[in-house]
This record gives C-alpha cells, sequence and structure tokens, in this order.
C-alpha cells in the first residue's frame, strides 16, 4: 500500500513560514550547497501530492510561477474554492480523510504532503501521515507559521533515520501504529 509522507523543511524553532508566509528563508541557504540528496532519492519514489490552496498559490505565484514544478505527478490541492483543475492539478474538497483512503488504495508511488500547516495538522489529527521527512535548517525565525499546531491526541513516532547535511539536519520518522 503506498505511504503518506510529510517532507518539509523547518527552522530550528518550529516554523515553515515566517509571520508573512514566505519561505525566503529556505532559499537564502548557502548557495554553494549541492543539491540534497535525500529530496532527489524521496522524489523519485512519488508520483502523487497534496496540498493545501495557500501553499499551491506560493508555488505558482512566487516560487516558480513560469512553469508547474510538478508536472510529472498527479497533485491535489485541498482547497473550498472551485478552480478548474488543470496540469494534472486537482482541485478538491472532498472528506479529507476519504480522499487519503482513496489515494493509498490506488496503484502508484507514495504520496507526498507538500504543505501547508492547517492541511498537514488535519491530517495529523486523523493519524494519516505514514512518515515524516523533516529538514532543520539552521534559523530561528521567532515566529511565523508553524508546522505542528497544538493536537487533541499524541501521534507516536520511531526515529528510522538522521543525516546531517551542510548544517542542516535531516530526521526520517515513521508513525507507530
Amino acid at each position: 500500500m503506498r505511504k503518506v509522507i510529510l517532507f518539509i523543511a523547518t527552522s530550528l524553532d518550529g516554523y515553515i513560514a515566517d509571520e508573512k508566509g514566505s519561505v525566503d528563508w529556505l532559499i537564502q541557504q548557502d548557495p554553494e550547497i549541492e543539491e540534497n540528496t535525500q529530496y532527489l532519492n524521496f522524489i523519485n519514489d512519488i508520483d502523487t501530492i497534496i496540498m493545501g490552496y495557500t501553499t499551491y498559490h506560493q508555488v505558482v505565484t512566487e516560487l516558480s510561477p513560469q512553469n508547474w514544478l510538478y508536472e510529472k505527478m498527479m497533485t491535489y490541492v485541498y482547497t473550498h474554492k472551485k478552480l478548474k483543475s488543470k496540469y494534472n492539478i486537482q482541485f478538491t474538497n472532498q472528506d479529507l480523510k476519504e480522499l487519503i483512503t482513496d489515494l493509498k488504495n490506488k496503484e502508484g508511488k507514495d504520496i507526498w504532503v507538500c504543505g501547508g500547516a492547517n492541511l498537514i495538522n488535519q491530517l495529523i489529527e486523523l493519524n494519516l501521515i505514514d512518515q515524516y521527512y523533516i529538514t532543520m535548517i539552521p534559523i530561528l525565525l521567532g515566529k511565523g507559521i508553524r508546522l505542528f499546531d497544538k493536537q487533541d491526541n499524541q501521534t507516536k513516532l520511531e526515529l528510522m533515520k538522521t543525516e546531517i547535511f551542510h548544517g542542516m539536519v535531516d530526521l526520517v520518522y515513521r508513525r507507530i501504529q
């Protein structure tokens, strides 16, 4: 069965974006650093992406306005907005648990939860994320959009792997059933 995987970067103090929603601080990392092999290995095992509308909007207006970065993958944008699908992008407001169950039961590679915080926290609350790939960036933002919000339930995780990469730390956890 396909896995639902959160792959995301966070500041050392737990923020995925600054208070304006910007991720410029990610781009400001040392330009001499070569591509992170963990991302390259991860993306080869993915054929489906799920993201919230704010993340989608940021990708198409700021991060890559000229072309859709994920054109070879099916992308589900979770939103209540009525938008027309394009480029293997499906806008949906289907029940989240039902959507994830449907996707996991389809043939294919794993499913990447790309963001944002609201969607991530809903998936955690529903116990639907199987693995967590978290890259800790050596910066303290002080305020912004938190990766993890308050949850009603505990989620137990098991550490599978760590890797240090130019001052960043990659952590890979799996959810304990």
